[in-house]
């Protein structure tokens, strides 16, 4: 079993203003941590047997994958990992990668109950999309980017954030060449900005709009707003600049970009790009981002032909309900996808 060097960071935070470098642990370059692997927790044989017990025990008890709670997942010495793996999230780095599990062995309801059951240590899931879905699946389903979500394309993704306050992602199998999955600290965006062009840093917290595109209620409107960096209660919160800000612009009554925000988000995606670290994912590894400080975004990949060896992750949008300080129009976003007469579900497959 390879050697666990997973380290906590140590910064601590100071409370973040408006115009200003925020100083954070979640602060990070990736050209500093790229040949670090303290942000890697593999798991020890023992702890694998605790997740292999535990998915036995709700599969012996007909428990459905959205049923699982802590209290149904005992982990007895694993979970005092995954308390801390809680707390880089929320307090440190802001991102972690849990690599070793072995899903290869297991069936694809296995796999799922283990990756939801170490979940419910993290968060609570939360639906990700119009159809109820609790368990997300990130695979190519032969979808057209400019129509649909990314996740179900093999397209590149830009720099964004999820709807949720930590993104989880469990790889299944990987792509045949592509698709490396890329994050990148906002923290350090925001501050190389300020320091660079500070006028365009302060463009970026303006409430942009944001198309909802199939997600939306009867009765709402087609799109939110957003600030892309954002400052409550001394705690620093941001968002991508993604897709559904270019598909929000054609959208009726959103004004257009101004030049200086134009240029404002040109910088911001350059920045993203040159900040950003690859994560070389593999097939087992869980991967953990605390999405108000972290941006994700993935290249595009090609796949394999046969349809058993598809690039395919399992996704997990959770909720830590309220335990960092967040701007109102985040908190009518972080409570996941609900439409009227939708049941939750946890589908163990891409629909």
């Amino acid at each position: 079993m390879p050697r666990n060097n997973w380290i906590r960071s140590q910064v601590v935070r100071q409370p973040a203003q408006p115009g200003k470098p925020v100083i954070d642990p979640a602060e990070w370059y990736g050209a500093e941590l790229a040949d670090s692997d303290h942000w890697i927790y593999t798991l020890a044989e023992a702890e694998i047997a605790e997740v292999a017990a535990a998915v036995a025990g709700v599969e012996e008890r007909g428990f459905d994958i959205k049923d699982i709670t802590r209290r149904d997942f005992p982990l007895p010495n694993f979970a005092a990992a995954l308390d801390l793996v809680h707390d880089e999230l929320m307090d440190g780095r802001g991102f972690a990668v849990i690599r070793g599990l072995p899903v290869a062995g297991m069936t694809r309801a296995q796999a799922a109950a283990a990756f939801w059951g170490i979940g419910t240590y993290l968060g609570e899931a939360i639906s990700q999309n119009a159809k109820g879905h609790v368990l997300g699946h990130v695979k190519d389903l032969g979808g057209d980017y400019s129509k649909v979500r990314g996740y179900h394309t093999h397209a590149h993704m830009a720099f964004h954030s999820d709807q949720c306050d930590i993104l989880a992602l469990g790889c299944l199998h990987t792509a045949k060449s592509g698709g490396a999955s890329r994050i990148c600290s906002s923290v350090a965006l925001h501050n190389e900005m300020l320091r660079r062009r500070p006028e365009l840093a302060k463009e970026l917290g303006w409430k942009f709009y944001r198309s909802r595109q199939n997600d939306v209620v009867a009765g709402e409107t087609p799109w939110h707003r957003q600030g892309i960096f954002n400052y409550h209660q001394g705690y620093f919160a941001a968002r991508g600049v993604s897709a559904n800000l270019a598909k929000a612009q054609k959208l009726p009554g959103v004004p257009k970009f101004t030049p200086a925000q134009v240029e404002a988000l040109d910088m911001f995606k350059a920045l993203a790009g040159e900040l950003a670290m690859d994560i070389d994912i593999r097939q087992g590894d869980l991967i953990f981002v605390m999405n108000h400080v972290i941006l994700h975004s993935r290249t595009e990949f090609e796949d394999w032909p046969e349809p058993e060896r598809k690039r395919h992750l399992l996704r997990l949008w959770l909720t830590t309900h309220g335990e960092r300080p967040l701007p109102d129009e985040f908190l009518a976003q972080e409570a996941g996808v609900r439409l009227d007469g939708v049941d939750l579900t946890a589908p163990l497959d891409a629909e």
